[in-house]
């Protein structure tokens, strides 16, 4: 269904918002039974699942912020008070998660990685006075307090500052893009060139692991950097009519460097690569980042453009559902652990429980304007959903 409403409302973004937050509940569910260090680990850890996780960890996040920046342009367009929105909406829900929601995880994961032995409230006093003795035999200490999966909730307000400061600053710039993004273009550049950015920054990841702290993480800024600021001016613009009309080439590269790379990973496992051969394989992850976007944004764009009850339901509930989410899942993995379920059965629980219990949660507070508030929740008619940008591309 490709339907075009009259107020030419871009549903599209809350739909690819809404499933990409949802997808974060799969993905944490994974690591918990993958060989890649999470907060806590199952008896059953296991490499089986992990070229599953690699099709989306290139790209789930990126799509957020894309997202993200297009969110802030129909918010900075509303003229003033988009720095105490951001504020309301981003800040507080991110402190209130650092010290409410979030402490549980690194509790767990001192409890069976190091072998603490004290109880949550003590803890707790551990945890709100910045401790930094709970260190691994690498040598890594972890940081507290923390804002672990809220990371995401952190950068975006900070995106989101540096998008007014720049709208302040230079309030042509957006008008400038879509002029440049809307002459004739085709498949090289939608699939070529908005795709280098994303080549070059995968080329930082050795000299900038991925962190989450928000002062040295060049990676992750560059890359996310760039799809918010994509977003952003792009928000109104013919780029959307692009990633449709070629998302299933798009589709088709991600497949094919999804596949690339799961053999770069099993041929060169135990061995190093050659530094060509590495450096070749990071524009191929970039690649593979911008294909998927770029695919679903299309296939988006193409089947789900239109309004529904769902979507007024969800469109306010998905953030709160990810700020409480990964802290259900390592509650849920301790209580279910006397069971000794299978792992397939197992995770297939621990994601329905999650779901259920983080749209419960939601259900629950989103009625009480405090903790509306401190999860993030909107404001307004209680299944509404925040309008999304108006469109001036056509649509095809």
């Amino acid at each position: 269904m490709n339907t075009t409403t009259a107020s030419s409302r871009q549903y599209f973004l809350d739909w690819l918002r809404i499933l990409a937050f949802g997808l974060l509940v799969p993905y944490h569910v994974g690591m918990y039974y993958v060989s890649w260090d999470w907060h806590v680990k199952s008896a059953s850890a296991s490499d089986f699942i992990e070229p599953l996780m690699i099709l989306t960890s290139p790209w789930r996040l990126g799509l957020l912020f894309l997202v993200g920046g297009a969110a802030a342009r129909h918010l900075l367009g509303k003229g003033q008070g988009f720095v105490g929105s951001r504020t309301k909406r981003l800040l507080i829900p991110l402190i209130f998660g650092m010290f409410v929601i979030v402490p549980p995880q690194p509790f767990f994961e001192v409890q069976t990685k190091l072998g603490y032995a004290g109880s949550y409230l003590d803890f707790m006093d551990l945890y709100v006075h910045g401790y930094h003795g709970f260190c691994g035999k690498d040598g890594k200490c972890l940081d507290l307090p923390t804002w672990n999966h809220l990371w995401f909730v952190a950068y975006l307000w900070v995106y989101s500052l540096i998008g007014w400061a720049l709208w302040r600053v230079w309030p042509g710039l957006a008008d400038r893009f879509e002029r440049w993004i809307g002459e004739p273009r085709g498949a090289l550049f939608t699939l070529l060139a908005l795709a280098l950015p994303l080549m070059a920054a995968r080329q930082l990841v050795s000299l900038f692991p991925s962190t989450h702290n928000l002062t040295w993480d060049w990676y992750n800024h560059a890359q996310y950097g760039y799809l918010f600021l994509l977003g952003l001016l792009g928000a109104h613009s013919a780029l959307w009519t692009l990633m449709q009309q070629w998302r299933r080439w798009a589709l088709g590269l991600a497949l094919l460097a999804w596949a690339v790379l799961i053999g770069y990973f099993k041929a060169y496992d135990q061995v190093e690569p050659p530094q060509a051969l590495r450096l070749l394989m990071r524009c191929v992850w970039g690649g593979l980042e911008w294909w998927a976007i770029t695919a679903a944004c299309g296939f988006a764009r193409q089947w789900l453009n239109f309004d529904h009850a769902w979507r007024r339901w969800l469109t306010p509930a998905i953030f709160c559902v990810y700020i409480l989410h990964q802290t259900v899942i390592v509650l849920l993995t301790r209580l279910l652990l006397p069971l000794a379920l299978p792992a397939v059965a197992e995770g297939l629980l621990l994601i329905v429980l999650t779901f259920a219990l983080c749209l419960l949660g939601y259900v629950l507070v989103r009625r009480v304007p405090l903790l509306r508030d401190l999860l993030g929740i909107s404001a307004g008619r209680p299944h509404g959903g925040a309008a999304a940008p108006t469109m001036r591309a056509s649509s095809s």
